[in-house]
């Protein structure tokens, strides 16, 4: 085992018994480069990526590859999701000088930790016309003993490029309108799929952050032509391969147009944001399908995915027994055998099962044959035959049960608990679910515990990750901003004071520690960084939204419930930081325009006062979070509120009050008044 066996990534874990003599990102690795004179070979990557398994497979399982990385560099082994830092300033490098990006990622440094080469994938031979892994390193190793110093001058040359381009300062103040958020839309509109639905081409990502705009976009200028581009999305999502049609959840991507066939990996942001759209497509349509989605992503996580004690895991992996997806096919006649005539004669129509299978193993040396990926293939089910495509559905869940499991990357991040603590708040008002509500509760407790550190007075430390019975001593942006935006869902769906409380605390330390007051907006790491070349301030919505992106509409929300009028200025600078993006390139941050949209006029501010147990309370909570309007904010008349919600008094049980800024109408204790009221 190498020193990597110390650590608690699942990610650096997997590779401890590799001959290569990894070190993990930190002084030991860097003093030893410095001392040694010897570039440093850094691999980025994360549990759960199968080109990650690969290359490891062939390159550092290799003795060959281990004893030259040994003899020439200080090869150091970072897991991104832990690092997301580290890894927005290596991938940047690597794109701006490559054309692309991805996982695994390897880059060779300087010993003051300039990149001077990078890219992603490298093959054990030369092929794809690329050199092979060993090759490469050789080549490198050459240049580093006979231009030494050419090398320092260009990586001194090219960070100084990547510091202008990666520090963003606003242009004179921007004209951010509706017009702004109009572009967009119409830019969207024209990369929909109207054929299979989603936006732009194979291979397709979710990347909810994108329709959720265009929901909003929809409500907005009273255009439903994007709310059904998201809904036909919404439903062929459900109904193909991407979907986990046994065990719920959603895997990160589609390799085709048609997310038939996924890239099996299933991401705890991803399924955060996903029932938060299904979640808002359901109060659109009405459909209780898209419902169903919500409870199936959510069932899935409390199910798979969740600590005994609250925290929620952060990954499944793609492979098992060496093999992507083996554990979610199926073969034909694998169904014959476990199912009765009936029961597969219904099940194999509905998810199209043919014996030549409709996914291709391309992970292994002896691909298996026929492998069928279920997605719903014939939707019509008839009355008679729904309880055989129960029971074939339980038969087939059971016996998948017993099969291998993928690998669970079982680090619990603060950010990705926060996106989906969001999610949990707002389906378990929505849903009118308990367990929902519940397991808020438990997460909330449980990073409470783990990995905020209460400072003196009202500010705190909340540290990213947490495995095993240890945290790590990172503090970034993501963590504090996702985290803020899940306990504002979670105050907005309980009225609970305390949750306020703890809100505003985040978003203090949150400006103290990130906030940018000479020009706006939040910088991805905290001051002191020791470990980093450049501070950076992500401005990129992709799979996940951006640390800023989150903090922009979080602040406004909690401006607007608390009357804080820093948190609103902190956002709309921000904004302003970043307005020439949203004008010109809305692509990068679509979710930036949720928070311009929330910014542009006064949101509807609904003040429930009175019993917060009883029932009359929780049925106007409840009728508050029924209709979709994403411009509004939820709030009691006690606690941290702005002053004049404290002085809205109760009438009864229980009063909503419908306000924009100081204007009330007439106040209701009517669950289905309010409802139009809100429509």
């Amino acid at each position: 085992m190498n020193r990597l066996g110390k650590e608690k990534s699942p990610y650096l874990l997997q590779h401890a018994h590799n001959p290569v003599d990894w070190f993990a990102w930190g002084d030991e690795a860097f003093e030893k480069s410095r001392r040694e004179n010897k570039p440093i070979f850094l691999s980025v990557g994360y549990s759960t990526c199968h080109w990650c398994h690969v290359m490891e497979r062939e390159s550092f399982e290799d003795e060959r590859v281990g004893k030259y990385l040994n003899e020439h560099f200080i090869s150091i082994k970072v897991d991104r999701e832990e690092r997301p830092d580290v890894d927005k300033i290596y991938m940047t490098f690597v794109q701006s000088t490559t054309g692309s990006g991805g996982w695994p990622m390897s880059v060779f440094l300087t010993p003051d930790l300039k990149p001077f080469f990078g890219g992603t994938y490298f093959p054990p031979d030369a092929r794809y016309g690329r050199p092979s892994f060993l090759q490469l390193l050789q080549h490198i190793s050459q240049l580093w003993q006979e231009r030494h110093k050419d090398i320092l001058i260009s990586a001194g040359d090219i960070h100084s490029r990547m510091e202008n381009a990666m520090t963003a300062v606003a242009e004179e103040k921007s004209a951010l309108n509706a017009d702004t958020l109009k572009n967009a839309a119409d830019f969207f509109k024209k990369m929909f799929d109207s054929q299979h639905g989603g936006f732009g081409a194979a291979p397709k990502f979710p990347q909810p952050s994108t329709p959720s705009f265009l929901f909003r976009a929809a409500k907005r200028f009273s255009d439903d032509e994007p709310a059904q581009m998201v809904l036909k999305t919404c439903d062929a999502m459900a109904a193909g391969g991407i979907h986990d049609q046994l065990g719920g959840g959603f895997a990160r991507y589609s390799v085709d147009a048609e997310w038939l066939v996924p890239h099996f990996e299933k991401m705890l942001y991803d399924n955060a944001q996903l029932a938060q759209l299904y979640l808002d497509a359901f109060l659109i349509s009405g459909d209780k399908r898209h419902a169903d989605v919500v409870r199936d992503i959510l069932d899935y996580v409390l199910r798979d995915m969740t600590h005994p004690d609250g925290g929620f895991y952060s990954a499944e992996d793609a492979d098992s027994e060496g093999h992507e997806g083996k554990f979610y096919c199926w073969t034909k006649d694998e169904l014959s055998k476990l199912l009765t005539v009936d029961e597969f004669n219904v099940a194999a129509k509905f998810f199209g099962i043919t014996t030549e299978g409709n996914f291709t193993d391309h992970s292994h040396p002896q691909p298996l044959s026929g492998q069928n990926v279920l997605s719903i293939a014939n939707p019509n089910v008839s009355p008679n035959d729904l309880p055989l495509l129960e029971s074939a559905k339980q038969k087939m869940l059971s016996a998948r049960a017993k099969r291998i499991r993928p690998h669970l990357d079982d680090k619990i991040l603060a950010s990705w608990n926060g996106l989906m603590l969001g999610a949990f708040a707002r389906a378990g008002i929505v849903l009118g679910e308990g367990k929902y509500l519940a397991a808020t509760e438990k997460n909330l407790s449980f990073i409470k515990q783990k990995l905020w550190q209460q400072n003196n007075g009202r500010s705190g430390t909340l540290f990213h990750r947490w495995r095993d019975g240890e945290r790590d001593n990172v503090e970034l942006l993501e963590g504090y901003a996702f985290y803020l935006s899940g306990v504002i869902e979670l105050y907005e769906a309980t009225l609970e004071p305390s949750h306020l409380d703890f809100a505003i605390e985040l978003a203090e330390t949150m400006l103290a520690k990130f906030y940018d007051s000479e020009n706006g907006g939040f910088w991805q790491s905290i001051a002191d960084s020791k470990d980093l070349i450049l501070r950076v301030k992500d401005d990129y919505d992709g799979a996940e939204p951006s640390g800023n992106s989150v903090a922009t509409i979080s602040l406004l929300k909690l401006g607007a419930i608390t009357g804080r009028k820093n948190f609103i200025e902190a956002a709309e600078r921000t904004l302003q930081l970043f307005a020439h993006r949203l004008e010109h390139f809305p692509q990068a941050m679509p979710f930036m325009l949720h928070a311009l949209d929330f910014s542009l006029q006064e949101p509807k501010r609904m003040v429930v006062a009175g019993n917060s147990s009883s029932k009359k309370f929780q049925e106007l909570l409840c009728s508050a979070h029924s209709v979709y309007q994403p411009k509004k904010i939820v709030s009691g008349n006690s606690g941290a509120v702005e002053e004049f919600a404290r002085t809205l008094p109760a009438k009864g049980d229980a009063t909503v009050y419908l306000c924009s800024g100081n204007s009330c109408q007439p106040p209701t204790s009517d669950a289905d008044e309010l409802k139009i009221l809100l429509r």
